[in-house]
């Protein structure tokens, strides 16, 4: 399909316009440490080739009657499979929702029923998870393992009331940790992966492209925007090699690095400080990396960083929500290193910090960050919508800007800078956590009469989760009782959003009408760690994205 010289109005179109111009380009480089769980050697897909499998699906997807207005779960991991059928679908005007396999029945319950999916595309090593989780939902959800696409069913008649189509079209569902708890599926459509590649390859400065040679490298997952949008589109809009790993394995990174000739990379804050532990090395300088875009690093470990392994860590912010229609990026000097320094707004953009009143604060003085897109769309290149959640859009939106609910402050020179988060998330790991989805859980327990859950600062996950509980009066607090909160969580929620601290409280700071004065939580568990009044229940947190 010759679409070079046409307007992309799919994803799907954008790879194809690589295909014709950049055939026998790698496309996709999964390397051998990545690949070790189903094969014994890398997978590569030049973009022909990538194109020649993507083709092959399209058709069957197409003849069993899939279209706009269809929506498909994929878990599929971080595999050649999960892109294969992503732009299948995407040719088509299907919606596709990634699923983190690893979440537990329940939290696949909840989105599976509230994206709507009529299918899920799986590997045969989730089918049993994928069953449990499907008992509970009351409506007919298809299925089909990867390795019997073949005998895929007759799509179902659209159900759905709105159905947008091209560059508009819902591209894919991401779901995000909220403050009320459940995570809001964020609608992203095909105009929001091309403002995300388009503004890649226009950024230039520290993070420049060079078109038809760069390898870029990232462990991230194909659930979130980081791995699915940014770094997938940068490749395509460039004809470069998208190097996808499973997850992240500190003690085989640099191997990989060099082995795949990667030139580039995305990183979140866990990954520099885990990098930064392991015993120094004559190979630690490492020139064949131009450099690594994320965020998070520490502010004490971003210059040993840089001068131990030689590149650059170009810090930015940018929300699953904003995507690249307003973003701030430090890929020019001054970078501000070790300061948390967002850098400075795009020309096409604009921003206000406000205090608790929406009035906007003075130079230096911290506040909420406000966004949007100068002209006459605000929203450009920002999510569609919160699915089946209009409120929470209103309420994203108030007032015509968007609400980051972070704190930030500005210097004269107009670099911004992060402070905290004034949403109830926690950050863990490059995971946004929300505190009431954990104290959704805690307080359907029988022995817990209250909770709420905090952050704690950790030094190498960013932040971690403490609860704090009341006991009912048939407990006392001890290691075996907190031990098994921590089992129970572990039954209902993804090991990541299970706390890691444990502390007994006779009772919490709350208001008149009993919401939890959040300032003084954090003081409290703050005060509780220093005097060793918890149970540190990390070890049992089964990390099995982090090695």
């Amino acid at each position: 399909m010759n679409t070079t010289k046409e307007v992309a109005i799919s994803v799907y179109e954008r790879f194809q316009q690589s295909v014709v111009t950049y055939p026998d380009n790698t496309f996709l480089h999964i390397p051998r440490q990545a690949t070790s769980s189903y094969l014994n050697d890398s997978v590569n897909f030049t973009y022909s080739e990538m194109s020649g499998k993507v083709e092959e699906l399209r058709k069957l997807y197409k003849k069993r009657g899939y279209g706009a207005g269809h929506r498909v779960a994929l878990m599929l991991e971080n595999r050649a499979e999960f892109f294969q059928h992503f732009f299948a679908l995407n040719s088509l005007g299907v919606c596709v929702v990634p699923v983190n396999a690893e979440f537990v029945v329940d939290e696949i319950s909840y989105l599976l029923d509230n994206s709507d999916v009529s299918l899920v595309i799986l590997l045969p090593l989730y089918l049993e998870k994928l069953q449990l989780s499907l008992q509970s939902i009351k409506k007919t959800i298809d299925t089909c393992i990867v390795t019997d696409i073949k005998n895929l069913a007759e799509a179902p008649p659209l159900s759905h009331a709105q159905v947008r189509t091209g560059v508009k079209a819902d591209a894919t569902i991401l779901y995000t940790s909220g403050t009320t708890g459940k995570p809001k599926g964020c609608v992203l459509s095909n105009e929001f992966f091309f403002c995300v590649g388009d503004w890649y390859v226009n950024i230039g400065g520290h993070c420049q492209l060079d078109v038809g040679v760069e390898r870029m490298i990232t462990p991230l997952p194909v659930f979130h925007t980081n791995a699915l949008i940014w770094s997938m589109m940068a490749m395509i809009q460039t004809g470069g090699c998208l190097i996808q790993l499973d997850r992240f394995h500190s003690s085989t990174w640099w191997e990989t690095v060099r082995e795949s000739k990667a030139t580039c990379l995305h990183y979140l804050g866990v990954m520099p400080a885990m990098l930064l532990s392991l015993p120094e090395s004559d190979s630690d300088c490492n020139e064949q990396i131009k450099f690594g875009l994320g965020a998070g690093v520490e502010p004490d470990l971003h210059a040993r960083f840089e001068e131990r392994f030689s590149f650059p860590l170009i810090e930015g912010w940018a929300m699953t929500e904003t995507g690249s229609g307003v973003c701030f990026m430090t890929d020019s000097d001054p970078r501000h290193v070790g300061k948390r320094c967002m850098g400075k707004a795009l020309d096409t953009m604009e921003f206000v910090i406000v205090d608790e009143h929406k009035n906007e604060v003075d130079i230096g003085e911290v506040g909420e960050l406000l966004v949007r897109r100068k002209g006459e769309e605000p929203g450009f290149g920002f999510f569609t919508e919160y699915y089946k959640n209009a409120e929470a859009t209103r309420e994203a939106w108030s007032g015509g800007w968007f609400h980051t609910g972070d704190a930030v402050k500005q210097d004269k020179e107009g670099s911004v800078f992060f402070v905290e988060r004034i949403k109830n998330i926690i950050r863990r790991s490059g995971e946004n956590i929300a505190a009431a989805e954990v104290e959704t859980v805690l307080i359907d327990h029988d022995s817990v009469v209250n909770c709420a859950v905090a952050p704690v600062p950790d030094k190498i996950r960013g932040e971690e989760v403490a609860a704090c509980i009341v006991l009912s009066d048939n407990l006392e607090s001890s290691e075996e009782v907190a031990s098994k909160f921590v089992n129970y969580c572990l039954t209902k929620l993804s090991y990541f959003k299970v706390p890691g601290y444990i502390i007994f409280v006779d009772k919490l700071p709350v208001t008149s009408t009993q919401k939890i004065q959040r300032g003084q939580l954090r003081q409290l568990v703050t005060d509780s760690l220093e005097a060793g009044q918890y149970f540190d229940c990390r070890a049992m947190k089964k990390n099995i994205k982090l090695s």
